[in-house]
């Protein structure tokens, strides 16, 4: 059988020297969210902007009420709103709502700024779409912190928090009207199991031993939760375990459940 001929060297002659393989270009870095401030108090955007801007972290525009965040949104195109929720002319709540269902801004993220924690309208926005809220008193380092980790598609808000809002805010069930568009079947019975535990608060290490699974394997599950339901993060999970009827307000998680940690 033939074989592929090998090179011969010419008598005399040395093998050529390796030539050193080009450089690699180094990654690309990743860019700062874009941000766009929405507040009526003056001095508030003022304060964020130069919080921002110290960090790196471009401020696109500035508006004094909802219908100026919305125009705002829809001619930059930002990756993050930070949306304060009372406000004249129109509301952070209606605003978020109007930029969430535009399709020119399916890639924004908006983060609800607000004076108390457990608030009425925090829990609205939530179930709107929001990705989570900041109270106004923030620390530079966690406000710039909060920007990128929205920007990164991650939940700001923990799923515990959430829980509390729902609690308190939450309608009846029998009064709650369904969800559109919401299909649990589409879940296997474990990626059930794991959204109604997580509706209770657990973070994935709790997760992970309340199951026995590993931390990886939980990622995995939360991952395909939020791809077939269309969510956008943990948080709106929570917020669809309640609105859905999976989970009731305060109801305790199963014995059977429980496991000593």
């Amino acid at each position: 059988m033939m074989q592929p001929a090998e090179s011969q060297q010419p008598a005399g002659t040395q093998p050529a020297a390796a030539q050193p393989a080009p450089a690699q270009p180094a990654p690309a870095q990743p860019t700062e969210p874009r941000v766009v401030i929405a507040d009526d108090q003056a001095l508030v955007r003022g304060g964020f902007r130069l919080i921002l801007s110290a960090a790196g972290v471009p401020v696109v525009a500035e508006a004094a009420d909802g219908t100026e965040a919305v125009a705002a949104v829809l001619k930059f195109r930002p990756d993050v709103v930070l949306m304060d929720i009372r406000m004249p002319e129109m509301d952070g709540l209606e605003a978020t709502r109007r930029i969430l269902a535009a399709p020119a801004a399916s890639g924004c993220r908006i983060i609800i700024l607000t004076t108390f924690d457990l608030d009425q309208y925090v829990y609205a926005a939530l179930t709107a779409g929001a990705s989570g809220f900041l109270l106004k008193d923030v620390s530079p380092e966690q406000l710039v912190a909060a920007v990128r980790m929205v920007r990164a598609g991650d939940a700001l808000l923990a799923p515990s928090i959430t829980r509390r809002l729902i609690e308190r805010f939450a309608p009846p069930s029998a009064s709650r009207p369904a969800v559109q568009g919401v299909h649990l079947s589409e879940l296997t019975p474990r990626e059930l199991e794991v959204l109604r535990l997580l509706a209770t608060g657990l973070s994935n290490a709790e997760l992970a031993d309340t199951l026995v699974l590993s931390e990886a394997t939980i990622k995995t599950h939360v991952a395909r939760i939020l791809a077939k339901l269309q969510l956008r993060d943990r948080v709106q999970a929570v917020v669809l375990a309640y609105e859905s009827g999976l989970v009731g307000p305060g109801q305790p998680l199963p014995e059977s459940e429980l496991r000593t940690r």
